[in-house]
């Protein structure tokens, strides 16, 4: 019996959307914060490869990091009718009136990567960043002998992860003593503002001799930066260009997430919302530490 029950439950998520169909030709839509990052770019790859293999048409947009244009991309999608919208807030706070405009047209909406303070949304598909801020803290110290001056590049305020990221690096830096936290400060999850926020730290702080940045982005502009200093970075997210930064000893480490397996249980429960089912408020993905050792495993 059990068995039976699981192969319906799968030929449900199989079953195209036709149960209801709200007239449109195009079943899901997918509106990114940016693709301007390969993690975001990996979320679009797993995502529309999902929706091909179920036969679903998908419409995937990048907001450039802007919460004004979700709101209009999410008109965009309810005026094509779709079944089904996920979203990965610019901001959290800021992405409550793009969830409004699905909620009032019916739309069910699945959120990515980061939560949404407001509105309905059916699940939140998210990797487990504290988890993985507590992974970066011990990785960092572990590098640093569990003494030393850390700072700390903060991604873009307001977002779930970043919180996330900052609570578990938090709690996780606290078991060491000999460990202080001496900056800290948003860089916005991007490569540039990661370079001069780092510099301004260095102002301050000449002697710091280790870094925790909560992306790849941001750890590989505060890498430049920092050039030929002894100091130990780890980051999070796990992107081909962090993986190999971390191979060539760049980076110390990097917390990798899983953006195409994100992209694609998105699609999936995008269509279970589709269909009706009562979701978990919260599907966790899981992150795993890349270092030197096994770096060659995720490239």
């Amino acid at each position: 019996m059990r068995s039976r029950a699981y192969a319906l439950a799968a030929a449900a998520l199989l079953t195209p959307l036709t149960g209801c169909d709200r007239g449109g030709d195009t079943d899901l839509g997918l509106a990114l914060s940016t693709m301007n990052n390969p993690f975001f770019v990996g979320i679009k790859e797993g995502a529309r490869a999902e929706a091909r293999a179920r036969g679903l048409k998908i419409n995937i947009t990048d907001a450039q990091n802007d919460p004004v244009q979700q709101v209009n991309q999410m008109e965009t999608f309810t005026s094509q009718n779709v079944k089904a919208a996920v979203i990965n807030p610019v901001d959290s706070d800021a992405a409550v009136p793009a969830v409004g405009v699905a909620n009032r047209a019916k739309v069910p909406v699945i959120s990515i990567d980061r939560g949404v303070n407001g509105g309905t949304v059916g699940s939140t598909i998210a990797s487990d960043n504290v988890e993985g801020g507590r992974q970066a803290a011990k990785a960092l110290a572990g590098a640093l002998g569990g003494r030393g001056k850390v700072a700390f590049l903060e991604g873009r305020p307001g977002t779930s992860a970043a919180r996330e990221r900052a609570k578990g690096f938090e709690s996780g830096i606290r078991t060491y003593p000999g460990i202080e936290v001496v900056a800290r400060q948003p860089a916005d999850f991007d490569h540039t503002k990661g370079m001069d926020v780092m510099a301004n730290m260095l102002q301050a702080h000449r002697d710091i001799t280790g870094v925790f940045a909560a992306n790849d982005e941001m750890a590989l502009g505060a890498a430049k930066t920092l050039g030929h200093r002894n100091v130990k970075i780890v980051a999070f997210d796990g992107t081909p260009d962090g993986v190999r930064a971390v191979r060539d000893g760049t980076l110390t480490a990097t917390v990798a997430q899983q953006p195409r397996l994100l992209g694609k249980r998105a699609v999936e429960w995008a269509v279970r919302a589709a269909h009706g089912e009562r979701l978990p408020d919260r599907v966790k993905v899981p992150v795993v530490l890349v270092t030197r050792g096994n770096a060659a495993d995720f490239e």
